[in-house]
């Protein structure tokens, strides 16, 4: 099974043992995320999609980050979202770009009615991507920030 989005700079694909050994990932730091992915896929082939998504430069074919969903959707229709770019490869527009891509595809999905995420009250940055998705902060907790995308 193959899945691919494409943006003006940017490829994503899901992650997968093989989409892991395709691309050159010689400067990119697999996370316990990644790793535990991976083992859930093993067990559960229909979580194909709904996990981590591979970054790819199209120019470079190298992985520059990740991201993606947090499991398939839930009984509200609802995914959690969370990204990660590397520090070299941040402030480029990156993550606004490929998270555009996954939320499309996620809406489009016919499964997918909201999408949310958190993060940190401080994060700058990603209140910055949150804010260009058209994401709605809808609470706080703590130091913690709520956001939500609905179709």
């Amino acid at each position: 099974m193959s899945i691919e989005l494409f943006s003006e700079r940017l490829k994503l694909t899901p992650c997968s043992d093989e989409a892991f050994a395709t691309h050159s990932a010689q400067d990119y730091e697999l996370g316990p995320h990644i790793e535990m992915h991976l083992e859930e896929l093993k067990e559960d082939p229909s979580v194909f999609g709904w996990g981590v998504w591979f970054v790819i430069d199209k120019q470079t074919n190298k992985i520059i980050g990740d991201m993606g969903f947090k499991g398939k959707p839930d009984e509200e229709n609802s995914v959690e979202v969370g990204y990660g770019i590397k520090a070299s490869e941040q402030n480029k527009g990156y993550a606004t770009e490929a998270l555009t891509c996954l939320i499309e595809w996620a809406l489009h999905s016919h499964s997918v009615d909201k999408i949310v995420a958190e993060c940190l009250e401080d994060n700058i940055p990603s209140i910055k991507v949150l804010e260009k998705l058209n994401m709605t902060k809808t609470g706080k907790v703590n130091d913690m920030l709520y956001w939500q995308l609905d179709k």
